[in-house]
């Protein structure tokens, strides 16, 4: 019985796994054609139907270019860190709430702090392992700006856990039956999205990919399918965060399909910030998470805090 349970279980995985490469390829073909209307052109629309196919001939592209490597480069690490990105912004998924129960843990929210903290050092590796300048430049940055906005991402979410003392993140849905977190939590929510841009490396964040000063960034030396496995863990990332924002703040009920219009919404969000706003001022980024947002974070967490003594020591 043990062994058909793990069996299920490992089945279910390759399952979600497929599933969200999947929706990572359709995320990227979105993107392109939401920024092509944006800026008044037209997205990829020659490969098949609409341009539909585009992602997949485009990784097939990927993943049959020859393989190059600097000559100086630390190999081993160089060549092991974008599959080690990949699978950390993958395993994230396990703690997603599932119909089934499936991983759905009541650490859940622990988890994702753990491995998302984890992603750091992948940049850091894929950036010092190249060997180059501008590589080394942009993974100090992107660490830098990761690290930063990694410590107002957690005390806002401490704000959430607070209020609904529980790490697991099927909670969230249970304590939003009459009105959403947006309503009663709307400057941290907006302080968790602004954080979570900066987290996952997009406009107006994205100082590792500064092709202006720094060409590509932590990944200027990658082709192929190392630059494939960066591109899926990214946008991977971007998916995740969309679902946790959907979980966290706009009622959750992921039971539902309504569940799934929002999460294409918080999606199509991350873009329409990409082709509305121009990139941050470095120092400006700094700037915002230290002096901005970790003073408001901090204050909200003891508002909170003190809120659900009040309520605590009331009813009880």
């Amino acid at each position: 019985m043990y062994f058909v349970d793990s069996l299920l279980v490992l089945y279910s995985g390759l399952v979600l796994v497929v599933c969200v490469l999947v929706g990572v390829a359709f995320l990227t073909l979105m993107e392109r054609k939401v920024l092509g209307y944006i800026q008044v052109r037209k997205g990829p629309n020659k490969v098949g139907f609409m341009g539909i196919p585009q992602p997949f001939s485009d990784a097939i592209k990927l993943f049959t270019k020859e393989q190059m490597s600097p000559l100086m480069s630390n190999y081993s690490l160089y060549y092991v860190s974008p599959i080690f990105n990949l699978f950390l912004s993958l395993i994230l998924w396990m703690c997603m709430p599932f119909f089934v129960g499936f991983f759905s843990f009541g650490m859940g929210i622990l988890f994702f702090l753990c491995c998302s903290s984890l992603s750091v050092y992948t940049i850091m590796m894929a950036g010092w392992s190249s060997n180059s300048n501008y590589s080394m430049l942009g993974g100090l940055r992107s660490v830098a700006q990761t690290i930063s906005y990694e410590v107002s991402l957690a005390l806002t979410l401490l704000s959430f856990l607070v209020m609904i003392s529980s790490l697991s993140i099927v909670d969230f849905s249970d304590y939003q039956v009459n009105m959403w977190f947006i309503l009663g939590f709307f400057p941290l929510c907006l302080v968790w999205l602004v954080s979570s841009l900066a987290e996952t490396n997009r406009t107006p964040f994205d100082f590792a990919e500064g092709e202006s000063e720094l060409v590509s960034g932590f990944n200027v030396e990658y082709s192929g399918g190392g630059f494939a496995l960066i591109f899926l863990a990214e946008y991977s990332s971007i998916l995740f965060m969309s679902m946790l924002c959907c979980m966290m703040f706009l009622g959750g009920g992921f039971y539902s399909l309504y569940f799934f219009f929002m999460l294409g919404f918080m999606s199509f969000l991350w873009v329409w910030v990409r082709g509305t706003l121009p990139r941050y001022r470095y120092d400006k980024l700094m700037y915002l998470a230290w002096k901005i947002y970790l003073p408001v974070s901090l204050n909200y967490l003891i508002f909170y805090l003190g809120v659900k003594m009040f309520c605590f020591s009331w009813f009880v």
